[in-house]
Order: structure tokens, then sequence, then C-alpha cells
């Protein structure tokens, strides 16, 4: 069973958060309120999310300064975050919201349909970040185990490696995929550097397990996923 992303919405407004719930439903995926910006922080603490939609103008802790302790934590600085807002100050306060980390800034009343497109896309380059640190595990304990049944109920090491690279294959074809619908839909320069990023990693890993197949002349040492 494929787990299910987390969505964090945060909004002081009871009736903001049931809209957004509403419409992001159809993504068919975790979504957790939190009313304030301490709230929110206290969710991060334990749970990993894909994306937080954050708005702006809350009492106490707005969501500029919810932002900022949110980059500041080494566990959530890489979590996208889109800022909701009910006003529009101009591009200065538009600006502020970029400063302060977010990916995208939307003002309200907002294209329900947009607001789904553009969380779709954060939600896909979180699954597969999951995919590839899964790849990135499994590997490693098969390094680690010399390739004598480490994983895989004690299959042999061509066996494992075969399955590695099908693992793999699959989610270098997702990748490929969502990589050519954020080119054709124009999409935010933020979410095609992550899926770029991706690539990366996914290339780097396709070497570290090409290299263990036999005859490619030594073991090679697993890339980073940080």
């Amino acid at each position: 069973m494929v787990q299910k992303a987390k969505i964090l919405l945060v909004d002081d407004r009871p009736e903001n958060l049931l809209a957004l719930e509403a419409i992001l439903s159809a993504l068919d995926q975790t979504l957790v309120r939190a009313s304030s910006g301490e709230e929110a922080l206290k969710a991060l603490l334990t749970d990993d999310f894909a994306v937080i939609l954050l708005d702006v103008q809350m009492p106490g802790m707005d969501g500029f300064e919810t932002a900022a302790h949110i980059k500041r934590r080494e566990r959530t600085r890489d979590i996208p975050i889109i800022f909701l807002t009910a006003i529009n100050h101009g591009p200065h306060h538009t600006f502020r919201g970029y400063a302060a980390g977010a990916v995208d800034y939307i003002s309200k009343p907002f294209d329900p349909w947009v607001l789904r497109a553009k969380v779709s896309v954060f939600v896909e380059l979180y699954m597969k970040n999951c995919q590839l640190r899964e790849q990135a595990a499994l590997l490693r304990l098969q390094l680690e185990g010399g390739g004598k049944g480490a994983i895989g109920g004690g299959k042999e090491p061509a066996g494992l490696l075969a399955e590695l690279s099908a693992r793999l294959a699959a989610v270098e074809e997702q990748a490929e995929a969502l990589s050519k619908q954020l080119d054709d839909d124009s999409a935010d320069a933020a979410a095609v550097a992550t899926a770029a990023h991706l690539e990366r990693k996914l290339t780097g890993l396709r070497r570290a397990l090409d290299a263990l197949e036999p005859g490619a002349g030594g073991a090679a040492s697993v890339p980073s996923q940080n």
C-alpha cells in the first residue's frame, strides 16, 4: 500500500480550513489542520509534510513569522510553503512572502482548480522523493551486507540487483513523466527546480547500482539523499 502524503493547512478561521479541505479532498491525501502558527510548528515536530498552505494574516504569530521558524529548522526547511492571503499590498508585500521562503503566493479568492493543481505537483514530487529514499536504503543494505542475503528474504545478489534495478526504473519513468508535465504546463520555477534535483539524485543512484553489476570493476558508494 502506498502511504499517503500529508498536507498541512494553516488558518485561524475554521471556515477557511473547511474550504481548503473541500478543494483538496480530490487529491486523496491526508489533510492536517492547524489554527495558528504555534499549532503548525507543533505538528511539524512529529510529522513529515509534502507541502504547507499557510495563511498570512493570523493573530499572534502571523504567516511570515511562522514561515521563518519553519525555514530555520533543519527538519522542515525544505518543505514547500504556499502563502494564502486575503489582502494585497502590492509587489512589496508579495516579495516579503517569497523572501520568507514561500514557493508561491496566492491572493484570495483563488481559483480552486489552480490551487489544487499547484498542490498536486508538490505532492507528486514528495512521493517520488520517498520512493527514491526507499531504493537508496535497499541499495545501502545490499552494500553493507556484502551481497549475502541482506535483504529480499535471502535472494542471491544477482536477483537483488535485478529487483533494485526494476524498482529504480519505475521511479525513473515516473520522474521523467512528471518533468515533462512540468515543462508542458509552464509550472512554477520552484517545482521545476525540485524535479531537476530529484532527477540528479536518481542519476547518481543509477550509477551506483550499475557499478555493482558483475564486471563493473568494484563497489560504489551510495549517493547522499539529503
